[in-house]
């Protein structure tokens, strides 16, 4: 799917931003990534909140595979095909994926070395120890 037909599917959100990565193509709305181009088929960000609401659609998740064979899931899923015909239906579901993209980003850790959460150091005082 080109540039100009993805920005014709989204035109209800208004401008979108879009950006070639691994083979596919990112798609941007209000500074988040919510919807993922590859191999000609759109996918939406979704959550916990409306994960199930793609599901009950018979939506799938877009799934890739590893170089060592493994398939991971994203939380990503496919857009209806009656929306890519659709501008309202197609402007919702977008709606939609920003709003879990935004709660996505509100709700990012940062990483530290390791890939670990980063903790946030205290300072305490140092305990004394009890005389004997």
């Amino acid at each position: 799917m080109d540039a100009e037909a993805i920005r014709d599917v989204f035109r209800g959100l208004g401008p979108v931003l879009i950006r070639r990565m691994f083979g596919g193509q990112g798609i941007y709305h209000a500074d988040v990534m919510f919807a993922l181009e590859a191999y000609g088929e759109l996918y939406l960000k979704a959550d916990d909140e409306s994960a199930a609401f793609f599901r009950d659609l018979g939506s799938r998740p877009f799934v890739y595979e590893t170089r060592d064979g493994r398939r991971t899931a994203m939380s990503y899923w496919l857009m209806p095909e009656s929306a890519l015909d659709d501008p309202d239906e197609a402007s919702e579901l977008g709606r939609m994926a920003v709003a879990a993209a935004h709660r996505s980003k509100a709700g990012q850790v940062h990483k530290g070395k390791g890939g670990k959460a980063a903790s946030i150091r205290k300072s305490r005082k140092p305990v004394s120890e009890p005389a004997t």
